[in-house]
């Protein structure tokens, strides 16, 4: 069984279509403060500030861990080869990092910012094996071409609410597909979860992606003669 750390409605939607029916545990970790650690952590080090992959991995990782350290998750029990996996993503414009922006405000700011532009999309991955938490790592990058939405087009975009909890303040399987104007790369990882590096991450845990795929609903009538 495949336990997905995240209440992201398209990492579900993008794990349904590929077949698997993950169960959905949301972790409570403190972003805010695995990223003040992490900062402080390279300061300490006298290393250059955390990058964009870095970020997005550390938050990935704490999330993974949160929820397969929960020792109300009863499908360990059921299910010997029980993963969780967690996820984050991040948006990179000219070196800076682009986040959730939660107000109507700062999404409007950062589309006005972000139109006729090109930026990179990271998203880390920790899959964590939950009997004896052994791990796996990755982070996929997508260069992402954003479209020149009008301003009205703006207003109303923002409006509809979809960009106020999305890393960057777009999706690519929502309302924003239409302002997208192409990617290069994985656009799985745009929508917050990779499936060919989640594959590759399942593989180092003895973890065979076939094997979780749903088995097919059967058919209710008879077949036609």
């Amino acid at each position: 069984m495949l336990v997905l750390a995240s209440q992201s409605t398209g990492r579900l939607a993008t794990l349904r279509a590929a077949g698997v029916e993950p169960q959905v545990r949301v972790s409570d970790v403190d972003e805010p403060r695995i990223l003040a650690e992490l900062a402080a952590a390279h300061a300490a080090a006298g290393s250059p500030a955390p990058t964009p992959a870095q970020q997005v991995q550390a938050l990935a990782r704490a999330k993974a861990l949160d929820v397969a350290a929960d020792p109300t998750l009863a499908a360990r029990e059921r299910d010997p080869d029980l993963v969780v996996v967690g996820c984050d993503s991040m948006l990179e414009l000219d070196g800076a990092v682009v986040g959730k922006p939660g107000t109507a405000q700062r999404a409007r700011e950062r589309w006005l910012a972000m139109r006729g532009r090109s930026g990179t999309l990271y998203t880390g991955h920790c899959v964590v094996r939950a009997r004896d938490a052994a791990t796996a790592e990755g982070v996929s990058s997508t260069v992402v071409h954003f479209g020149s939405p009008s301003d009205a087009e703006i207003d109303a975009y923002v409006a509809s609410g979809e960009p106020l909890w999305c890393a960057g303040a777009f999706t690519i399987d929502g309302l924003g597909g239409a302002f997208i104007d192409g990617v290069e790369g994985d656009p799985h990882g745009v929508v917050g979860i990779s499936l060919p590096l989640l594959r590759r991450l399942l593989a180092r845990l003895g973890v065979t992606w076939t094997d979780l795929w749903s088995p097919p609903a059967e058919s209710g009538g008879s077949a036609a003669r």
